[in-house]
């Protein structure tokens, strides 16, 4: 899995790494067991401080999605699946609320929206809509 971050999203870094690994495991890319890189390859790979790492890798402890395993580093837990899937859907549910608000504020109708929606949808699935063409 390749890791990346993006320095000029307000997200935190540490956040965006979590975000990433949780996405991963929800996806199937990462399953239980599976060894993750060490706090140190990861933060060389990303160019980051390793304490921000070891701060993703801590959130993702508590919530039991990664356990240390003495002598071999992280891995998934048995239970990480099904946490990164509900956890995915909020992410992206509350993502979804925030872009709601602006066109709600921006006045822009539900017929609009769903137009952007499916455009955007059609951009990231490499088609193109009918009026692009």
């Amino acid at each position: 899995m390749i890791y990346s971050i993006e320095p000029k999203s307000p997200l935190p870094i540490y956040e965006q790494i979590v975000t990433q690994i949780l996405f991963a495991v929800a996806r199937g890319d990462l399953e239980p067991g599976n060894l993750i890189p060490s706090i140190r390859d990861l933060a060389a790979q990303l160019v980051v401080h390793p304490n921000t790492v070891a701060r993703a890798y801590q959130e993702l402890e508590q919530k039991a999605i990664l356990e240390t395993k003495r002598g071999r580093g992280m891995e998934v837990t048995p239970e990480a699946v099904s946490i990164c899937r509900v956890q995915r859907r909020e992410i992206v549910r509350s993502r979804i609320r925030e872009a709601l608000r602006e066109a709600v504020a921006s006045a822009l109708s539900a017929d609009e929206v769903h137009g952007l929606v499916e455009e955007e949808w059609g951009h990231l699935n490499g088609h193109t809509s009918p009026s692009e063409s």
